[in-house]
């Protein structure tokens, strides 16, 4: 197991260079001057050239490379040429609250998917199958701007349930400030006691929440169905048949677990897709997430911060993929290379 691990951070390491090399050739090929993003249009040469000099852009392609890993190595993630604030702490603002969407999608997503997925499998070819996998499959297919758009208008045009935009309602930082201790807005209200932020966050949270978590648990489902079916059919579930146990019982009790395994890489992958799809969603709902800071990253040519979020978007994904790489070896130990023949 140590070697596997070892092995996998090996892997892990050598995708993140590649993402910080790519990252670095496609900023430096992006069309216009940084050094006037930073200082203006209306800056003086001398202005012009104090901004290349402090961003190190007259230096060779070789020597910007090597302050560039290096920079990042030290934590330096560079200065925003719009905020003119760092990277780092732009994203540290930003990237909580994109966590926050997501991270209640995918549960919602999980939460969902598998039983439904268990449902489909044990009555396949009947009607709750045949309606699992039209569900799933309209959920995968829908464009994520209709849906968000569709549920706006349904559920704050014409019902006036929830609220169309924002992280909360504003008024509540004059009557209820929150205090931040991890920046993920209903985990600080919980932690806090605030009721008044927490309950009009969750509110908030429904309508993206739904519109990010369609595909994932559409594609959850459908994997998970899947896995069950082939699962069932294998020995070790005829043998179960044989000694009296229910079809319900062998999809519950024996097949689920095992099947788990490639559900598990699933989520890994969707929860990537799901941060960059919430970017659209985010701009829809007006989400103060990572979203709205890279559209406006991208807007102003601000280089720096476009890097950025390339880079944490890819390092959460190699840190999810790793992290159910260790646990499908839990779930289902022929996924551990020790227990493999050889």
């Amino acid at each position: 197991m140590p070697r596997h691990v070892a092995r996998r951070l090996g892997q892990a390491l050598l995708v993140v260079a590649g993402v910080v090399g790519l990252t670095f050739v496609v900023t430096r090929m992006v069309p216009g001057d940084p050094a006037v993003a930073f200082a203006g249009p209306k800056a003086t040469p001398e202005q012009l050239a104090q901004a290349r000099e402090r961003f190190g852009l007259d230096d060779p392609l070789p020597a910007q490379l090597w302050n560039y890993l290096r920079d990042l190595v030290t934590g330096d993630w560079g200065t925003s040429l719009r905020t003119r604030q760092a990277v780092l702490d732009d994203l540290y603002v930003a990237f909580p609250a994109s966590l926050e969407l997501v991270g209640t999608a995918l549960l919602g997503a999980v939460v969902v998917g598998i039983p439904v997925g268990v449902l489909a499998a044990r009555y396949k070819g009947k009607f709750p199958d045949i309606g699992v996998r039209v569900t799933s499959m309209l959920a995968v297919s829908v464009p994520v701007f209709w849906l968000a758009l569709a549920l706006q208008t349904v559920f704050a045009g014409h019902l006036d349930l929830l609220p169309v935009a924002g992280e909360y309602d504003p008024a509540l930082d004059t009557t209820s400030p929150l205090t931040l201790w991890t920046n993920i807005t209903v985990v600080d209200a919980l932690i806090t006691g605030n009721w008044p932020i927490f309950t009009s966050t969750l509110e908030h949270l429904v309508l993206p929440a739904l519109v990010v978590a369609a595909y994932p648990t559409g594609v959850i489902a459908q994997m998970t169905r899947a896995a069950l079916i082939e699962e069932s059919g294998q020995d070790h579930a005829r043998m179960e048949r044989a000694l009296g146990f229910g079809e319900t019982a062998i999809l519950t009790r024996f097949a689920l677990r095992p099947a788990l395994n490639p559900v598990l890489s699933l989520i890994a992958l969707v929860f990537a897709y799901a941060i960059v799809n919430g970017f659209l969603v985010e701009a829809v709902f007006n989400w103060p997430g990572l979203g709205r800071y890279a559209v406006e990253s991208i807007r102003h040519l601000d280089t720096p911060a476009i890097a950025g979020v390339t880079l944490l978007v890819a390092l959460v994904y190699v840190l999810a993929n790793l992290v159910v790489d260790l646990l499908q070896g839990v779930v289902d130990p022929r996924a551990d290379p020790r227990a493999r023949p050889r």
